[in-house]
């Protein structure tokens, strides 16, 4: 049997289906194009007939992609695969997903239907299907709560009506590991013509089993896996391509083996992430940003010794530069020298004892410790301490006027304010803050999430910015976005060094002016830009 595993991704049809997370159709035609690179076999690339929208996706990916098949997912309705083959006219390959409920949940609940009326629609779906493709998939929903004799029978008589690829889907996240790879093993030694199509999983990740259940499957016969990128989809998710795809290359022992550049996941991961606006979870295995950092002091000092005491996966090898020895008050003597090293300080064992004793009083301050951090601690420098807040937020917007916003911030005993224009309110705020500093700062990401419900809601915001070739994070949470965006956008910026050079714009007679400024400049500084 081949131990090839065909990659088959969701990431455009299942897991566009997270509530906020849909993309336009330039956007899907972006991701289908960095999906054939990084190496999938199958794309599957919308539900045609649900929306004019899904339609146009799935016709526009069928012409910029070539190399992987392009998939439509149909009920076992003959209008749906009429529609879906439509939508992949202009597919090199092409491939119509149809399926319906196994279960006697959907049989009963969901199609008010008989197992033996199911067998028949079933059949006849596919039949329809491969009048317009040779390449037809069939999808049993709910196959993990399926009746393993029944499940048996209609995957018999499906492949006998033309199916190539048949897909077992654990649709609620259902089984345990044994249970399904349980299910696969029988599938494999009861199907008479089993060996006439692919056995394929589709887990889903209620349980928190959907990557254990799919190694399951592959180890009991199945040769294709339906995944998503940072495994996102319907409710806790699907199956993650990286998990996999890693999971196979570093267990070489088990002799399977895929077409992905591994090289290339981390930047798919952020490109889906940065076009969904859904962040990646930070400890998420393989992508999340602590996937590969080391604060633990026992940690860092046994993978500066020796990568593979705590790594089993070269961070390079999913296209991560390297590894992050971050500082915190957990860190030890190693992971500072480490850091210092790499800014030019070579210290004897007794200085190196004494900058450790600076250290430990820093990082209980400061959860975030900076190379600056780091020089200044060396160079006798007073650490930044002082946190710049918003004093006053203000906004005006709306057609037909261009976004106008003031901003005012508290820092170090001084009031500063700009005011700037911009095209949103957001935009307007952060261009009003960069005046503030006199510089412009280079914005990465912006990542909004709503953490509660209704008219209430309180919005998170993640942001990174850069630097002088350092990235910065920031979160800022409020029940107004702007607020929030503003609040994050500081965040970030109070670890970098663009603070200290700023005098102070003096508003307020409680404010602190330094006797050294004259009164000419006391007047100066007092304006608003």
């Amino acid at each position: 049997m081949s131990k090839k595993i065909f990659i088959f991704d969701t990431t455009l049809r299942d897991g566009e289906q997270v509530p906020g997370c849909q993309l336009n159709t330039e956007e899907k035609v972006v991701i289908a194009r960095q999906l054939e690179a990084l190496g999938v076999d199958i794309i599957e690339a919308g539900f045609p007939i649900s929306s004019p929208g899904d339609f146009k996706s799935v016709e526009a990916i069928s012409q910029a992609v070539s190399e992987p098949v392009i998939c439509a997912l149909t009920r076992a309705v003959e209008k749906d695969i009429e529609v879906a083959a439509q939508a992949l006219q202009h597919a090199r390959r092409k491939r119509i997903h149809t399926g319906i409920g196994a279960s006697d949940y959907h049989i009963k609940y969901k199609f008010n239907s008989t197992r033996e009326e199911i067998l028949q629609r079933a059949e006849a779906a596919v039949r329809y299907a491969r009048r317009f493709v040779d390449d037809v998939e069939f999808y049993a929903e709910d196959a993990g709560r399926a009746d393993d004799e029944f499940l048996a029978r209609m995957v018999e008589r499906v492949i006998a009506a033309g199916a190539t690829v048949v897909n077992i889907p654990d649709t609620t996240g259902y089984c345990l590991p044994e249970m399904y790879g349980a299910k696969i093993r029988y599938l494999m030694n009861h199907v008479s013509n089993i060996d006439k199509a692919i056995i394929s999983c589709h887990c889903h990740n209620d349980l928190g089993m959907a990557t254990a259940n799919t190694i399951a499957g592959i180890l009991n016969g199945a040769r294709q896996v339906e995944v998503t990128i940072n495994g996102i989809g319907e409710r806790a998710g699907n199956t993650s391509l990286e998990e996999v795809a890693m999971i196979l290359k570093t267990h070489k022992h088990l002799g399977f083996h895929t077409h992905i550049q591994s090289q290339k996941i981390y930047a798919v991961s952020q490109l889906v992430s940065r076009m969904m606006r859904m962040p990646v979870q930070p400890n998420k295995a393989i992508v999340g940003r602590n996937a590969f950092a080391h604060s633990s002091g026992i940690h860092q000092d046994g993978v500066l010794k020796h990568r593979e005491n705590y790594e089993i996966i070269a961070p390079e090898d999913v296209g991560i530069p390297q590894s992050s020895i971050i500082l915190t008050a957990r860190s030890g003597k190693a992971a500072l020298n480490h850091h210092l090293r790499m800014l030019g300080y070579q210290l004897s064992q007794q200085e190196l004892q004494k900058a450790y004793a600076k250290f430990l009083v820093l990082a209980d301050n400061k959860k975030d410790i900076t190379q600056d951090d780091l020089r200044e601690m060396m160079e006798g420098s007073q650490a930044r301490t002082h946190k710049p807040t918003i004093k006053r937020l203000q906004i005006l917007c709306g057609k037909p006027l261009h976004p106008v916003a003031t901003v005012e911030l508290a820092y170090n005993g001084y009031l500063y304010r700009a005011s700037e224009t911009g095209n949103g309110p957001v935009n307007a705020a952060y261009r009003a803050v960069d005046r503030i500093l006199n510089k412009k700062i280079h914005l990465e990401e912006y990542l909004v999430q709503s953490i509660t419900n209704g008219s209430y809601d309180t919005a998170q915001v993640h942001v990174r910015v850069e630097h002088k070739g350092r990235t910065y994070n920031g979160f800022g949470l409020d029940t107004d976005i702007v607020v929030a965006s503003v609040k994050a956008y500081l965040n970030a910026l109070h670890a970098a060094p663009v603070w200290d050079s700023l005098i102070g714009q003096v508003n307020s007679p409680n404010d602190r002016i330094p006797a050294s400024l004259t009164e000419q400049q006391a007047i100066k500084l007092n304006h608003t830009y």
